[in-house]
């Protein structure tokens, strides 16, 4: 039995043996056919990259030459410029010595031309030297004493001559410059005119029924009372049927206390606290109105890009007022006049029409800031970058800084005629002539005064002093304490100039 089981496992190890050998000789025959087919295809790869690469560098050596024969061609094209180059200096050449050549003899002919009239000139000179002997001989004057006898004579008829036509210049000036200042100012006054306007200082507002009365003054008048400290105004509730008076000078007071008495009447709730919440709206809309004021006259004079506070300080202008003026519509008006007059002087509309629009803007200020309202006015504008032009010109249109701008002299004039002309401003004739007397008298009063005149509606003084009584320096004060005078005295609108003459006359008779 274990020799049957040693030759069945001699045997079985036979057969592995076997099989293993024929597995290997397999792979072997299989790793040379895909040895023979990789060297077959390294073959043909290597014989396409030789094929390529002969035609690669055929092709570079095609294309060097056609470089070649570019770059020769290119340097034949080149050589002939160069050569056409140089044969157009070679005949500029020529023909720059040909005119050098012309010139020479053109200087060498000048120079025997200036010879000859040197030549002439010495016998000019001698021949004039000759007649000048001749004619101080004949005068028995030398050349000197005849200059100065002629330059006399000369002179005195100069003189007299250049007086006569600077008299005459100086007429027809004054003549030709008055008649175009009334041309302009007749142009800018009927390019523009306005509605007479009048100041008021009471609201009237309508009530539904008498009994309203009652329930505005509430239980021991608390109502009124609650509407009056809220608004700043006195409320009259009289016999007069169905209305109740709003008396009051401020008018920005005036129209919020009659706007938040309107509604309450509408809404007929009336109590204290019902009062102030309504005046508190009413407040708000009287900022919004007088906002919207501004733009529509910034609208209406054609003024553009002013800063938003500019605009709004403008329009509260609306609520103000000077002798019946309202001063918002004057300054729309001095806007227009200024711009028509610029337009006629040929300065600029723009900055002129500004300056007019703007020139009173420091009113709406004067109760808050001291000092003149010109000056307020340009420290405003001048603080929100507006144009230096325009601030010269709103800042001296009353002559503070001394009318260093025209434009100030323009809107100075279209001011004047805005609230000069009829109907502009409401001031009783009584009023009138008493301020007309009181102003002569004030200047009368002075020892030295001759004769003293209101003129120009009261805007201008002329005194008339006696020159011996009177010098130069004594008037100069006079006038200084004259207008202090009127300034402690009186009440008036804008400014008024005193004009102190004092006239010499030297008179003798011929018997």
């Amino acid at each position: 039995m274990e020799l049957a089981g040693a030759g069945l496992f001699a045997m079985m190890v036979g057969i592995g043996s076997f099989g293993i050998a024929g597995g290997l000789a397999i792979r072997l025959g299989i790793a040379g056919n895909r040895l023979r087919n990789a060297e077959s295809a390294a073959g043909r790869r290597l014989e396409d990259a030789e094929t390529e690469a002969r035609e690669i560098i055929l092709r570079s050596q095609q294309e060097g030459i056609q470089i070649r024969d570019e770059s020769e061609s290119e340097a034949r094209e080149r050589r002939r410029e160069v050569q056409q180059q140089e044969r157009r200096v070679s005949r500029k050449e020529e023909q720059v010595d040909s005119r050098l050549q012309g010139f020479e003899e053109r200087e060498k002919g000048l120079n025997e031309k200036e010879e000859d009239l040197d030549r002439t000139r010495v016998e000019l000179q001698e021949t004039r030297a000759e007649q000048l002997r001749a004619l101080e001989r004949v005068s028995e004057l030398t050349v000197s004493e005849a200059k100065d006898r002629l330059l006399q004579e000369v002179d005195e008829e100069i003189r007299i001559e250049a007086s006569r036509r600077v008299r005459e210049s100086d007429e027809a000036v004054q003549a030709e410059s008055t008649e175009r200042a009334y041309k302009i100012m007749a142009t800018a006054m009927q390019r523009y005119a306005n509605d007479v306007v009048s100041e008021l200082t009471t609201t009237v507002v309508s009530l539904p029924s008498d009994e309203m009365k009652g329930r505005l003054i509430g239980r021991e008048g608390r109502n009124i009372r609650a509407l009056e400290n809220a608004t700043g105004v006195n409320l009259i509730v009289d016999d007069t049927p169905e209305v109740v008076t709003i008396s009051g000078f401020d008018p920005v007071r005036r129209e919020i206390a009659r706007v938040a008495l309107s509604r309450l009447i509408q809404d007929g709730r009336i109590q204290p606290a019902r009062v102030e919440e309504l005046v508190a709206k009413a407040q708000e809309e009287m900022e919004e109105t007088i906002q919207k004021a501004g733009e529509e006259a910034c609208y209406e004079v054609r003024v553009q890009g002013l800063h938003p506070e500019i605009i709004k300080t403008i329009g509260r202008l609306k609520y103000r007022h000077s002798y019946g003026q309202n001063v918002l519509q004057h300054s729309i008006e001095v806007g227009h006049i200024a711009g028509a007059i610029a337009s006629e002087l040929g300065l600029n509309q723009d900055i002129v029409r500004r300056a007019g629009f703007l020139h009173d803007i420091g009113k709406a200020l004067t109760h808050e800031v001291d000092g003149p309202h010109a000056i307020i006015g340009g420290e405003l504008l001048a603080r929100y970058n507006v144009n230096d032009q325009v601030v010269r010109g709103v800042a001296d249109h009353h002559g503070e800084e001394g009318w260093r701008s025209i434009d100030a002299f323009v809107v100075a004039a279209a001011d004047a005629i805005s609230g000069a002309r009829p109907g502009a401003r409401r001031e009783n004739a009584e009023a009138y002539i008493k301020r007309l007397e009181t102003l002569e008298q004030i200047a009368l009063a002075y020892d030295g005064v001759d004769k003293a005149y209101a003129i120009q509606a009261g805007r201008e003084m002329r005194v008339i002093v006696r020159p011996e009584q009177v010098d130069d320096v004594e008037a100069l004060r006079m006038a200084r304490d004259i207008t202090k005078k009127i300034q402690e005295s009186l009440e008036y609108p804008g400014q008024i100039k005193v004009m102190v003459i004092r006239e010499t006359r030297a008179i003798e008779y011929a018997k």
